[in-house]
């Protein structure tokens, strides 16, 4: 027989046991499913019951209490910070009479990132924990569960139990074994490579160097230029940022070998930073700032310098987060993404069932528009 356990913080269990659920296989690791970036958010209040985020962590336990299953969940109070909007799903439940706060969230906040969230090894244990989440929605009074960013096995098994996937679309860059960023670009068009260099070009002569700080070399002095950056970014963008000094601060202290801040420096001063997240074979590019501005100084911090470091660490993957078909020409190709939702309220199941319907046909419509102006050469082409 088997139990489910919720967590109202992550710290109620131990790290090495939740990272062995949630990472068994270093190759392919994700340190954003870490039991350290995921406690950090807790413990600098990024991720409370106060900011709309209350930690509902489900653990599977067997009779012996031996833990084999978890997944992160949250209590949610809104829809800020999840990257797959459904704000027309909460307006068509409350008018339908329903309540659609709180919502289970199944994520890693604040951060559109794929990667494992039915953390088992086991099949019957997925099995238990898709239907410990929709047990959970009806004892906690849930509207509904959103499980975002998924890997395609997860979604998967979640479809098999009532959930309705949903695609978008996100750029990644693939690393062909690469030796080189000139490798990288010799596999290029004539006219985008031309670009590329043009682009780099620019903001070398405007006097701009680059420096990767990762594990050791990571020093608090980066980290406080890093900040001032992603809250003159974040308060730009979205009003308030999510993130705070102390959240940086802990993942410093707890997981500097798997952070990457890229800084852009000119006449002795730093002018923009980049922070990236380094897995078992993908870097998971996230939040990015700059002081000054120069042309193309986004392109070269994100793109490619990102690009640089996975060739160098011999990386397959770049993630450069969400949307931005800029990206496109700079070496990035549309992959679809994955989430999965299921509504309590029957009728608005059925409903947005068919929406997602011609939605995934859209998004795959569109994926394919997308990759068709790839900036790779054709077979036939020639320089």
């Amino acid at each position: 027989m088997n139990n489910i356990k919720v967590l109202n913080e992550i710290s109620e269990i131990s790290p090495e046991i939740w990272d062995k659920l949630a990472n068994p296989e270093a190759s392919v690791a994700n340190p954003l499913v870490s039991h350290a970036f995921l406690s950090a958010l807790e413990s600098a209040g990024c991720v409370t019951e106060r900011t709309g985020w209350k930690p509902q962590h489900l653990l599977l336990q067997d009779n012996s209490g031996r833990i084999f299953g978890a997944v992160p969940c949250y209590l949610k109070s809104h829809s800020m910070g999840e990257y797959v909007f459904d704000h027309a799903w909460a307006d068509a439940y409350g008018r339908a009479g329903g309540q659609y706060y709180p919502k289970l969230q199944v994520s890693v906040p604040f951060s559109p990132v794929t990667g494992p969230r039915l953390l088992t090894q086991s099949i019957e244990g997925k099995k238990l924990l898709v239907a410990a989440l929709k047990q959970h929605a009806l004892t906690c009074d849930a509207s509904s569960v959103h499980a975002t960013f998924l890997l395609e096995q997860d979604a998967t098994d979640m479809s098999k139990q009532d959930f309705l996937l949903r695609k978008d679309i996100q750029f990644h860059w693939q690393n062909n074994r690469y030796n080189s960023f000139d490798a990288f670009l010799a596999t290029l068009s004539s006219s985008k490579r031309k670009n590329i260099r043009k682009e780099r070009k620019a903001v070398s002569e405007a006097g701009i160097s680059f420096e990767w700080a990762t594990g050791d070399s990571l020093t608090p002095e980066h980290w406080d230029y890093f900040y001032r950056c992603y809250m003159e970014t974040g308060a730009r963008k979205w009003g308030r940022p999510y993130l705070n000094r102390k959240f940086f601060a802990l993942i410093h202290m707890n997981l500097p070998e798997k952070c990457l801040l890229v800084l852009a420096k000119r006449e002795g001063n730093y002018i923009a930073a980049a922070l990236n997240f380094i897995g078992g074979d993908t870097l998971f590019g996230r939040n990015w700032g700059a002081t000054e501005d120069y042309s193309f100084l986004h392109f070269e911090t994100c793109y490619y310098q990102a690009i640089e470091f996975a060739i160098a660490q011999q990386l397959k993957t770049v993630e450069a987060g969400a949307q931005g078909e800029h990206k496109l020409a700079r070496g990035y190709l549309p992959v679809q993404t994955t989430s999965a939702h299921y509504l309590r309220h029957p009728v608005l199941q059925k409903a947005v069932g068919a929406y997602l319907e011609q939605e995934r046909a859209a998004i795959a419509q569109d994926q394919s528009l997308l990759a068709a102006h790839a900036p790779y050469k054709k077979t036939e082409e020639q320089d």
